[in-house]
């Protein structure tokens, strides 16, 4: 197995790279990408346990073998349509709650698409979409094979108080 590092600083501009390996989702027919080093692993969608009075795209907890995660829906979360085939599946990332913890938590999407290594000759910066469109949970947009694909910024993805308060559940 290769060993994947962290987002380098670029010599000439300073600014991080993106490059590197992304994991590709499907949400409602379109691709987007998470960064392999956030993702621990992929299931299936399992019993969810509901908790009371979460944001309608926070569906519950799960147990995971002895560990309590809080499962969150992607496609709900950015208003897409939400509906169960047997390709849907969770994938559980690490995300940064502050700069010395983070939390697991389980993200409801379409279908996983595959592994992609992506150079910074492919990634281009966020569209300015302007002021009324928070972009601030996506690090820019990449071409895969002829199609455009959204990387997100998965520990922006779930405002940091949901975060919390889904943490503080588990």
């Amino acid at each position: 197995m290769s060993t994947l590092t962290a987002p380098s600083v670029g010599t000439e501009t300073g600014q991080p790279t993106l490059a590197g390996k992304y994991l590709i989702i499907v949400l409602d027919n379109e691709g987007y990408g998470i960064a392999v080093l956030k993702v621990r692993e992929i299931i299936r969608v399992q019993k969810i346990t509901p908790v009371p009075q979460m944001p309608n795209y926070v569906k519950g907890v799960i147990n995971l073998r002895g560990r309590v995660i809080p499962i969150v829906d992607l496609r709900l979360k950015f208003g897409l349509k939400a509906e169960f085939t047997e390709r849907t599946c969770i994938v559980v990332v690490q995300v940064k709650l502050t700069a010395d913890q983070s939390v697991q938590m389980g993200l409801i999407v379409d279908s996983v698409e595959e592994v992609v290594v992506l150079t910074p000759e492919v990634i281009a910066p966020t569209p300015d979409f302007g002021a009324r469109l928070d972009t601030a949970y996506i690090l820019g947009m990449a071409k895969v094979k002829d199609q455009v694909k959204t990387l997100l910024d998965i520990d922006r993805v779930v405002a940091p108080e949901t975060i919390q308060a889904i943490a503080a559940v588990g």
